[in-house]
């Protein structure tokens, strides 16, 4: 899927000086950059979206007891 993006002028130039330097291409390190920070970005906004959620009382938060008694756990 052909994307675009608009990169700052030192971030270019960074990833410019690594592909020359390295022999590999932009796009092999866009990839990567992409690749190794997608979980984390998941993570984050995903978690956020949720906290979202359950400050403006829209998702039901469990306690530990209520969980363990639920699940047959209790002491």
């Amino acid at each position: 899927m052909p994307t675009s993006i608009r990169l700052a002028p030192e971030i270019e130039e960074r990833i410019s000086f690594l592909a020359s330097t390295t022999g590999r291409t932009k796009a092999f390190y866009l990839r990567e950059i992409i690749d190794r920070g997608l979980d984390d970005i998941e993570d984050y906004y995903l978690a956020a979206d949720v906290l979202e959620r359950v400050r403006g009382g829209r998702e039901r938060v469990h306690g530990a007891g209520e969980v363990r008694s639920e699940l047959g756990m209790e002491d």
